[in-house]
């Protein structure tokens, strides 16, 4: 795949590039298990049943027509389009130079197949299935815990990195 730049304008340019496939597979593979055990989750258990798996965690089946942790009930349009918004952000973030480290770049890819596969069932079903169940928490899915890990590393890489360069120009 060759760089597709901008032609005509002025500021920071998108490129996508060869090395761009792994950031776009693992984001893609992200949406792909987040969407097979939703769909296990709804073909094996009654929505409100519950399996233990072990004593501290439980595979559920609850639906969610708000944000995470249950906020914003029935908000699903006005969710739609900020997950689009953020997919945009995210997908320019992603193929901007400037954010070219590979540990910033995972963090996005990450975020970036968890709100895919969490706005398929907004728009498929106008609701989100959680299914992962841990005592005092609400329950998730895997898309909500990709999206959690991509900010964990990408708020990692922030500090991290600055303290690196300052070490280095130092």
């Amino acid at each position: 795949m060759e760089d597709v730049r901008a032609q005509g304008r002025s500021g920071p340019r998108l490129r996508v590039a060869r090395r761009d496939g792994w950031f776009l597979l693992l984001a893609a593979a992200i949406v792909g298990v987040d969407q097979l055990t939703k769909w296990v989750v709804r073909a094996s258990i009654e929505r409100g049943d519950a399996v233990e798996v072990l004593p501290f965690f439980r595979i559920v089946h609850v639906t969610n027509t708000g944000a995470a942790f249950g906020m914003l009930q029935g908000a699903g349009p006005l969710l739609i389009v900020a997950s689009l918004a953020g997919l945009a952000a995210i997908v320019v973030y992603l193929f901007n130079p400037g954010f070219a480290h590979p540990v910033v770049r995972l963090g996005l890819a990450c975020m970036l197949g968890g709100a895919v596969g969490n706005l398929i069932d907004r728009v498929a079903e106008g609701r989100v299935v959680d299914f992962l169940k841990v005592p005092h928490w609400p329950a998730f899915n895997v898309a909500d815990s990709a999206i959690s890990i991509g900010v964990v590393i990408l708020l990692w890489s922030m500090l991290f990195q600055d303290t690196e360069r300052d070490r280095s120009s130092s």
